[in-house]
């Protein structure tokens, strides 16, 4: 990248203020112009509604020269409890900055990503960002996307499928932390389900969308605890999904996957990460595409 300059004496980048929505939603609108600007005040509706992380920012970062907001990052932080200590991840989206001030970019990122104990990913990354990407150390957790139709996978006699309520026996089958991932992605809109098969229970959230401009329904998976559970669910589930006008899933992957009819997509929806704990392919939790929707 060629030498930009010294930064204009002006140029500061800070946390985003709720006071900032404004100038916020004219960055993003002149960066994503294809999203309406409803679009962008849900998000940032959203982000306010979620829980805050110690030390971390609620909306993301924004560039700002003589008073006025010409660049901006989202930033969606969770926290994962777990045996070893909590884990938290940020995913890291809507980075847009107006033409005049790319050179600087950078500037935007580099507070975003100081902590090492943090996990973050770019889940959606434009392809003129790809060897920004590589630069700041970002790797591959998933090469490509799997196409199936779980409805034409072998549905195993023994397995139930159950819609997720807080009442339901069944989540005691579940750690708590996988509970609060079904009842918290249940309440965003996803459809979480409980798969009980030979004794013991996998937890399943799916996102309902609309792909090949909007003609097509689908759901994406946003969690399960292994591609290779998908798998054993996917029948009993496809059922279910018929009813609801749902043939098609897609799950990120990095190559075709047992148990499920469909094909591979290489280097397509392709899922990058930094830091300690990497992703599995199939763990969208808590990302843009369910707190801000497809």
């Amino acid at each position: 990248m060629a030498d930009p300059g010294a930064p204009p004496s002006d140029l500061n980048c800070r946390p985003i203020r709720e006071d900032d929505w404004e100038g916020v939603l004219d960055c993003l609108r002149r960066g994503f112009p294809m999203r309406r600007r409803k679009y962008w005040m849900h998000a940032l509706a959203r982000l306010a509604e979620r829980p805050a992380i110690a030390g971390c920012p609620r909306y993301g970062f924004a560039l700002e020269s003589s008073g006025r907001i010409v660049g901006v990052v989202l930033t969606l932080y969770a926290r994962y409890p777990g045996r070893e200590g909590d884990e938290i991840r940020c995913n890291i989206s809507s980075w847009s900055v107006d033409k005049a001030f790319r050179p600087y970019a950078m500037k935007l990122i580099w507070p975003v990503l100081r902590r090492r104990d943090v996990t973050y990913t770019n889940i959606s990354p434009a392809p003129s960002t790809l060897n920004a990407n590589k630069a700041l150390g970002f790797r591959l957790f998933a090469s490509g996307q799997f196409a199936f139709l779980p409805a034409l996978s072998s549905a195993q006699p023994s397995c139930r499928v159950l819609e997720v309520r807080s009442d339901l026996a069944e989540m005691a089958m579940l750690s708590d932390s996988e509970r609060s991932i079904l009842e918290d992605h249940a309440a965003l809109g996803c459809l979480s389900f409980i798969c009980v098969r030979d004794g013991a229970a996998y937890p399943l959230v799916l996102m309902p969308r609309r792909i090949l401009h909007g003609l097509i329904p689908c759901a994406q998976i946003v969690y399960c605890r292994s591609l290779a559970d998908l798998g054993r669910c996917a029948g009993a589930v496809g059922r279910i999904l018929l009813r609801r006008g749902i043939l098609l899933c897609l799950v990120d992957a990095n190559g075709p996957i047992a148990g499920l009819f469909g094909r591979y997509f290489a280097n397509k929806g392709l899922k990058y990460f930094k830091g300690p704990k990497p992703p599995s392919p199939g763990d969208l939790t808590f990302t843009e595409l369910v707190i801000f929707g497809p």
